[in-house]
């Protein structure tokens, strides 16, 4: 059995068989090493939860005729959740009116015998004072009127329901809790060596697995001014775009949080290249010649690669590696006959 031979030393002799080019014969797009100003960040595990979040609760005393969510339902803003019985509400609402009607077409006569000064100040100001009291009643009724009907305050999805139909409520009984998908954020505990860089950056992104990708930015970072007694730690809270598809209270996240800016070489990722262990770019020399350099990478930020080790600022490196590997070997094995 054959033993496996190293890679490096063979593409070390291909690099030195390629003779020297023109870079304007090069048929291969280049692009320069550089040195770009990157964020430093640590990594936290926070959890998602939703802005806005309540419970409903039945303003009336009475029998539910009506409920017309339930759990896992989507609820427009304003739409009915629910209905109480309100023949009672109907009528001290007709009665508030009569009342009303009453008080006020007292107060016309009475205010036109003032103003003729045919009666007393005091006569006067009981008719206005009455028309006062009806009115207030009638406001009242109508209040008690609108509470049998419960709307809800926001646009969301129900968690859970507290109550069932043909169930008698009491004021202030739950009647469903729900939240709303519109607005997430994320809270996080943060070490104690973390809230001043924290306060004072104020930057950070928030990554969630299963959507992939660099994340979203924070739009705003709100450190709590106390620590847990038992931890030690802060909470931070950082607030999300508003909209965001398929985050949903509760889920994992992972939060960047900004500490420094530093220097980095990179050079895009379309330039890297996987030769069994080996990482590498080809490398295009100063006259032109093209060969293959083992590098070590680091993070990756946006189409750029950082690198460790194995090339200098200025250098340039072939965008289509597979491009540059099948030029070097035909200039390698020389042209064909």
């Amino acid at each position: 059995m054959l033993a496996r031979l190293p890679l490096w030393p063979l593409i070390a002799v291909l690099n030195a068989l390629a003779p020297p080019l023109l870079a304007a014969e090069l048929p291969l797009p280049v692009a320069a090493v550089t040195r770009q100003t990157m964020a430093q960040e640590r990594v936290f595990h926070g959890l998602t939860e939703a802005v806005q979040q309540s419970t409903v609760s039945a303003q009336v005393t009475g029998r539910i005729i009506e409920i017309n969510f339930d759990v896992d339902d989507f609820v427009p803003k304003g739409a009915v959740i629910a209905r109480f019985r309100d023949k009672e509400q109907k009528a001290a609402v007709k009665a508030a009116q009569a009342r009303f009607d009453q008080a006020s077409a007292e107060f016309t006569r009475v205010a036109d015998v003032y103003e003729r000064k045919l009666i007393a100040r005091a006569a006067y100001d009981k008719a206005e004072a009455d028309l006062k009291a009806a009115q207030a009643e009638l406001e009242r009724a109508q209040e008690q009127l609108d509470n049998t009907v419960v709307r809800a305050p926001y646009a969301g999805i129900v968690t859970k329901r507290h109550v069932e139909l043909g169930e008698t409520a009491n004021v202030g009984q739950p009647l469903v809790t729900g939240l709303s998908l519109e607005e997430v954020r994320v809270t996080v505990d943060l070490p104690q060596d973390m809230v001043g860089v924290v306060r004072e950056r104020g930057q950070a992104r928030v990554v969630l697995p299963h959507l992939g990708g660099p994340g979203v930015a924070a739009t705003s970072i709100t450190v709590f001014p106390y620590a847990d007694p038992a931890s030690h730690t802060f909470r931070a809270r950082l607030e999300l775009p508003a909209g965001l598809q398929g985050v949903y209270p509760g889920m994992f996240a992972k939060v960047f949080f900004v500490t420094a800016e530093v220097q980095h070489l990179v050079v895009p990722a379309a330039a890297v290249v996987h030769r069994s262990e080996v990482t590498a770019v080809y490398v295009v020399g100063s006259e032109g010649q093209i060969g293959l350099r083992q590098v070590r990478l680091g993070d990756v930020a946006n189409d750029s690669v950082v690198v460790l080790a194995g090339l200098s600022e200025g250098e340039q490196v072939a965008l289509d590696p597979n491009a540059a590997a099948v030029y070097l070997k035909q200039q390698v094995s020389g042209p064909s006959s």
